[in-house]
């Protein structure tokens, strides 16, 4: 059994063949499902989803691409919005600086609310930084130094350093279809040298689909792609990583069965 716990399941590419695709990730031995979102007031949207597939689950949260738009929702809201129980996470949110989508103003808010209502509901955050290793290290220092939270870095491709801080603190790491293009050696490095019970795999499908299926709609059920060179970088097999990254993703998201 594998997971994916990070997909857009609500994106309009997966609108026409939707019900296909669940299935394939069943097929394939993908176990569950966490389809992660972008807008708060786009919730109701990934319930409906997580509500008409067993094994799909969502999350609720504001993407930093969209900070400034959901700029001011308190941590309660978020809090009170995770009491649905296909909700087992909050986020994506975090640090975003390679476009300018989003204020860095309104990002750094939006992230540290959603800390809150993490550290307050127990619930894990799903964070994402790109090109902001030094921001959303010292973010997570000085959240943690007010009360411990959990959280996973998805779709990993900073820095060493910040990693490692990451892993200091308490958090997991996340890794995509990234980890298996040809030039991310140093990721599939950084990657050999986590501790094992601080992994995970995902597909952030629509996008970044493995090599093998390059250029493509990505998907669940790619996910197996990721595992495999995830295990080939950690020299185990992939059984063992499907054990391990399963057993890591259970512990990390506690409310999903």
């Amino acid at each position: 059994m594998l997971v994916d716990s990070h997909c857009h399941l609500d994106f309009p590419d997966f609108a026409p063949d939707l019900d296909s695709i669940v299935a394939r990730a069943a097929e394939a031995g993908i176990g569950r499902i966490v389809t992660i979102s972008t807008r708060v007031r786009r919730l109701s949207e990934l319930i409906a989803i997580a509500e008409k597939y067993d094994d799909v689950y969502c999350s609720v949260g504001t993407h930093p691409h969209h900070a400034d738009e959901e700029d001011g929702i308190p941590a309660d809201e978020l809090a009170e919005l995770t009491r649905h129980p296909k909700v087992v996470a909050l986020g994506e949110a975090g640090l975003d600086y390679f476009y300018d989508n989003g204020s860095p103003e309104a990002q750094a808010r939006g992230f540290r609310a959603h800390i809150a209502a993490a550290r307050a509901t127990g619930l894990p955050l799903v964070i994402h930084t790109r090109e902001a290793d030094e921001d959303c290290g010292r973010i997570l220092e000085e959240e943690a130094a007010r009360g411990a939270f959990r959280a996973v870095l998805h779709c990993y491709t900073g820095g060493r350093e910040l990693a490692m801080k990451a892993i200091a603190l308490g958090l997991s790491i996340s890794f995509t279809g990234i980890l298996t293009f040809k030039k991310s050696e140093a990721l599939r490095a950084l990657a050999a040298e986590l501790p094992a019970d601080r992994i995970m795999v995902e597909t952030d499908a629509p996008y970044l689909a493995p090599g093998k299926f390059r250029g493509k709609r990505n998907e669940p059920a790619y996910v197996v792609e990721v595992a495999k060179v995830l295990a080939d970088a950690r020299g185990v097999s992939l059984d063992e990583i499907a054990r391990q990254t399963t057993e890591n993703f259970f512990r990390l998201f506690s409310k999903v069965p």
